[in-house]
C-alpha cells in the first residue's frame, strides 16, 4: 500500500521511490539526516542567497523593485490577517519582509479610526529552507515575517492599521473588521473556495518558464493568458465578505499534481525539467496575489495534501506557522484545527490529512485527539443557543464525484457520523478541482432532492456537502458518464453510475452515486449570506450561492432553522 500517490504530496528532495511509503515524520526524519551529510554554511548560505537574490528581486515579481540584499531599504509586503480565538475582539496582523531585518525595527501602527494613536513592535518569525537539488547542490531560501496580534477589540468595528519600519518605509493605511459577537445580531457575509496556487511564475531559483510553479499549464481548452486565480480572488474582493475560509491546497509551492512532475536524482544526473521540486519562493508570490482581499479581509485556512511540507517539523506544518496566524483554539497536535464563531454560525477548520484513506502522510498523526475535539466542539455548539448554523470545512471529500479523488472514506468514517449527530447544516471541501453540491445526505444516504432555489431545513433534512476545488488551479474531470448540471444546464438524470471511495487500504471502491445534484467544471467560489431570524416569528436563513469566475450565479440554495421563544437574545 502506497502511503502517498505520486503527485499528491509535496516534493521537498526525498527520492521519490523512499518518498512513495514515508510518513511525514519519516520524510521531516530524512531531511534531518541529509542536512547531516551535507552541511551548509550558515555564512555561505546567507551571502549566496542574498547575492542572488539582489539580481532577481525575493522570489517574485511583487518584489522586482525591492533589492532583497542587507544594506537595502526593508520592506513590508504580502499582507494579510486573520481572527483570533475570540473574533469579535482579536485580529492577528501578518506581512512578509523583503530580506533579512537584522536589528531594524518592524512595527504595526493601529487604532479605532486613520489616525491610528496605538504602536505595537512586531515579531519576526524567521524560516529557513533547505531543498535538495537535482544536481546534488541544496536550494537555499531564508524568509522573514512579521505578526502582530491586536486583543480587547470592539466587536464589529473597523480597526486601522499600518506597517512601519525604523529605517523609513511607512506602508498605507488599511483597515480590518472585528467579528459580530456570539448571537443573532445582523446579516453578514462570508466566502469559500479551495485549490488556489499562483499565476505568476517565481523569478528564483534563476531559469524558470510559464508552467514551473503556477498555475499556467491549463489543458488545451483553456487560453494559459487568463489568470484565473486572480479572477477569483477579484470576485471575493468585489464580494466583500465578512471573512474568507480557503479550505486547502493554498500555494502549491511544489510541481506535483497535474503539472510538471517533481524531480530528485543523484548528483550529476541532469533534470529534464527546468526545477526540482518544493519551491519557497512561491509563497512570496502568493501572498502578492491575495493581498489586496486577506489584508482587508481575514482569510482563515485549512490544510490540504499539498500542504504538507516535510522540510520544516514532523507533521509538515511549520512553514505555516511562520507565514499565518490562525485562531489556537483546537487540539494542540493540530495546528489548522480551530473554531470561530462569528454571530450566529459556527465555523470549525479541520485537517483532513489526519484521516484521509488516499493519502496517508499525515493519516493519524493527532492519534485520535482531533476527532475527539470535533465531537465535543460540535457537541457544545449544538447546544448553545446563540448558534443557529454549523459549517465544517476541511479538504478532502467526503462525497465527491471527479475521477481524480472522488470520495475520501477515511472522512466518512471518521466525521460524517458526527456530522449527522450534531446536524451540521453546510460542509465546504475542496481537493477536487471542480464545483460539485450535494443533496442533503444523512446516513450516507440523500433525503430528497434539492434543486437550484431550493430551501433546505438541515435539521429534518440532513447536510449538504459542497465541492469546491475551483479556486485556480487546472480542472478535473467528473466521472465518464458524468455530465455537468447546473442553472441553465440541468441534466434529466443526475446519477452517476461510475463514482468511486477510498478505502482504509488505499483502494478504490466503486460506488453508484445518487446524491451529486450539482457539478460545474469551471473555477468558481461560494457566497453565504446570513440573515438571523426572529425567535418565534421567522426562521435564521442562510443562503449559498455559487459564482463563476466572471461573477454569474448558477446555483443558490437557502438553509432555514426554526427558532424557540425561549432563545437567548431572542426573548
Amino acid at each position: 500500500m502506497t502511503l502517498n500517490p505520486q503527485g499528491e504530496t509535496v516534493a521537498t528532495g526525498v527520492p521519490e521511490n523512499l518518498a512513495a511509503d514515508m510518513t511525514m515524520a519519516e520524510q521531516h526524519e530524512w531531511h534531518r539526516g541529509f542536512l547531516k551529510r551535507h552541511p551548509v554554511s550558515r555564512r555561505n548560505f546567507l551571502i549566496g542567497s542574498a547575492a542572488a537574490a539582489a539580481a532577481v528581486g525575493v522570489g517574485n515579481a511583487s518584489w522586482s523593485r525591492i533589492a532583497y540584499a542587507q544594506d537595502a531599504p526593508l520592506a513590508v509586503g504580502g499582507r494579510h490577517l486573520s481572527f483570533g480565538a475570540d473574533p469579535s475582539s482579536q485580529l492577528r496582523f501578518s506581512a512578509q519582509l523583503s530580506r533579512n531585518p537584522g536589528t531594524t525595527g518592524i512595527f504595526l501602527d493601529h487604532g479605532p479610526t486613520p489616525a491610528l494613536g496605538a504602536t505595537t513592535s512586531a515579531e519576526v518569525r524567521n524560516l529557513i529552507s533547505q531543498v535538495p537539488q537535482t544536481g546534488g547542490g541544496i536550494l537555499g531560501a531564508e524568509q522573514y515575517y512579521v505578526h502582530v496580534p491586536v486583543d480587547g477589540l470592539t466587536p464589529k468595528t473597523p480597526h486601522f492599521y499600518r506597517w512601519r519600519t525604523v529605517d523609513g518605509y511607512v506602508s498605507d493605511v488599511r483597515s480590518a473588521t472585528t467579528a459580530l459577537p456570539a448571537g443573532r445580531f445582523a446579516p453578514f457575509r462570508f466566502t469559500m473556495m479551495g485549490d488556489q496556487g499562483v499565476d505568476e511564475t517565481p523569478v528564483k531559483p534563476p531559469g524558470l518558464q510559464p508552467g514551473d510553479y503556477d498555475n499556467l499549464y491549463y489543458e488545451n481548452d483553456n487560453d494559459p493568458s487568463v489568470k484565473h486565480a486572480a479572477n477569483i480572488v477579484k470576485q471575493i474582493a468585489a464580494s466583500r465578505p465578512d471573512f474568507h475560509i480557503l479550505a486547502g491546497d493554498i500555494a502549491y509551492a511544489d510541481p506535483q499534481g497535474d503539472g510538471n512532475p517533481g524531480q530528485f536524482a543523484p548528483s550529476g544526473v541532469k533534470a529534464t525539467k527546468g526545477f526540482d521540486a518544493y519551491n519557497p519562493y512561491v509563497w512570496d508570490g502568493y501572498l502578492a496575489a491575495i493581498e489586496s482581499s486577506a489584508s482587508v479581509t481575514p482569510w482563515l485556512f485549512a490544510t490540504g495534501n499539498h500542504d504538507m511540507e516535510a522540510l520544516y517539523d514532523a507533521d509538515g506544518y511549520g512553514g505555516h506557522a511562520a507565514r499565518l496566524d490562525q485562531p489556537d483554539n483546537g487540539p494542540k497536535q493540530c495546528p489548522s484545527v480551530y473554531s470561530v464563531v462569528y454571530g450566529n454560525v459556527a465555523v470549525l477548520s479541520l485537517d483532513a490529512n489526519d484521516v484521509s484513506y488516499e493519502i496517508k502522510a499525515n493519516t493519524g498523526y493527532s492519534g485520535g485527539a482531533q476527532t475527539s475535539w470535533v465531537d465535543s466542539t460540535l457537541a457544545r455548539f449544538r447546544k448553545d443557543p446563540n448558534i443557529d448554523f454549523i459549517v465544517c470545512f476541511f479538504h478532502h471529500c467526503a462525497y465527491s464525484t471527479t475521477e481524480k479523488h472522488a470520495s475520501d472514506g477515511g472522512v466518512r468514517d471518521k466525521w460524517t457520523p458526527l456530522f449527522d449527530r450534531y446536524e451540521v447544516d453546510v460542509v465546504l471541501q475542496a481537493h477536487n478541482h471542480v464545483f460539485e453540491r450535494s443533496d442533503p445526505i444523512r446516513a450516507g444516504k440523500p433525503t430528497g432532492a434539492a434543486s437550484d432555489q431550493a430551501v433546505v431545513y438541515p435539521k429534518k433534512d440532513g447536510t449538504v456537502y459542497y465541492t469546491v476545488g475551483g479556486g485556480g488551479r487546472p480542472r478535473y474531470k467528473f466521472q465518464s458518464a458524468e455530465k455537468d448540471t447546473y442553472r441553465g444546464n440541468v441534466v434529466a438524470d443526475n446519477s452517476v453510475p461510475n463514482s468511486y471511495v477510498w478505502t482504509p487500504e488505499g483502494e478504490k471502491q466503486a460506488e453508484a452515486v445518487g446524491w451529486s445534484r450539482v457539478r460545474f467544471r469551471n473555477y468558481s467560489f461560494i457566497r453565504i449570506d446570513v440573515a438571523p431570524g426572529i425567535p418565534g416569528i421567522t426562521p435564521s436563513a442562510m443562503t449559498v450561492s455559487a459564482i463563476d469566475e466572471y461573477g454569474r450565479e448558477f446555483d443558490k440554495v437557502t438553509y432555514k432553522r426554526d427558532i424557540g421563544v425561549g432563545s437567548l437574545f431572542g426573548s
